[in-house]
């Protein structure tokens, strides 16, 4: 998206208004966990004057820049002059963001979660959030299977959950099970004859990949409470993860092991681009960003030893 304005301040407020939307999406909907920062000078936008980032740690404890919102100044409506006519009726040029998250939002949601079994989606965003399979041996036990499955497919869906009833008879169950873990659908419900004189379904959360045998009666809402739960634990495993492989650092020479094991690590920087580069140059770790939120306190930078207004991210990055 792009954005004029007729004042700095109000162009400012949306770049930041643009990038805490997209932190609160990625952690709400995608489960991953999030740091928003402003980019350094040599990491920044071409041409603007502030680019806002948020950054994600994927599982090899690389960094991914997840979406960027840049605040344009007057850079962008000078080179295509583009004006407005102000209060005194002068013409002025606009000021400008432009903010955007792509398809490297997809990369991230498949690098963060999945597994070797496939993928494994947040219950919030997947097109299927339960599947369910019959496991028969003719199609009278199938009539009978689907007879039972019909009133649940409807419970779930007035909760608004997504349901997909898998009776197609030319794939066997267990095709059936490995192909639905592999595209990360949350939960997947079996249910055999012996279910039926049970009353029984085995439960299985993609997450964690525990299989459970559970009453019929009442299933409806404790998959929806499941579909929850399965949402909050991806986030936290991932944020878990995170803070596993976030350290502090505060010399040049601990930083080049350290920076070897992957992960971020929070350093004292002196701002200028030439230790940047150096550091860029030496340990091909990049400033990730200098986070908008957490600890503020000054130091001395681990390279040069002049002062460091915060500690930044620094990370090797996709």
């Amino acid at each position: 998206g792009h954005c004029a304005h007729a004042t700095a301040e109000e162009s400012e407020a949306r770049t930041v208004q643009m990038i805490n939307l997209y932190a609160d999406f990625a952690e709400k909907y995608m489960a991953m966990p999030v740091i928003k920062g402003v980019k350094s000078a040599n990491e920044r936008f071409a041409g603007a004057l502030n680019t806002y980032t948020i950054e994600a740690m994927m599982q090899d404890g690389k960094a991914l820049q997840s979406g960027t919102s840049h605040n344009l100044g007057q850079n962008f409506a000078k080179a295509f002059d583009v004006t407005f006519i102000n209060k005194d009726n002068q013409p002025e040029y606009v000021w400008a963001n432009s903010w955007g998250v792509s398809t490297r939002l997809m990369g991230a949601l498949i690098m963060t979660h999945s597994d070797d079994n496939g993928l494994v989606l947040p219950p919030h965003l997947a097109p299927i959030q339960v599947v369910i399979i019959p496991i028969y041996k003719n199609s009278e036990q199938l009539a009978e299977i689907s007879k039972t499955v019909e009133p649940i497919v409807e419970q779930l869906r007035a909760l608004g959950i997504s349901v997909k009833y898998d009776d197609a008879e030319n794939r066997r169950p267990g095709f059936k099970f490995a192909d639905y873990e592999l595209k990360g659908v949350p939960v997947r419900l079996a249910i055999g004859a012996r279910d039926i004189e049970n009353g029984t379904v085995e439960v299985m959360r993609r997450d964690t990949l525990e299989k459970q045998v559970e009453p019929l009666d009442g299933i409806a809402a404790r998959v929806q409470a499941l579909l929850e739960e399965i949402q909050t634990n991806i986030y936290q495993k991932a944020l878990k993860h995170r803070e596993e492989m976030t350290r502090e650092v505060d010399t040049y020479e601990e930083f080049k092991k350290e920076i070897e094991k992957g992960g971020f690590i929070l350093a004292h920087w002196d701002g200028t681009v030439e230790t940047e580069e150096k550091i860029k140059a030496e340990t091909k770790a990049t400033i990730r960003c200098i986070p908008l939120e957490g600890d503020k306190t000054p130091g001395v930078c681990m390279v040069t030893g002049k002062p460091s207004a915060q500690r930044v991210i620094f990370a090797r990055n996709y």
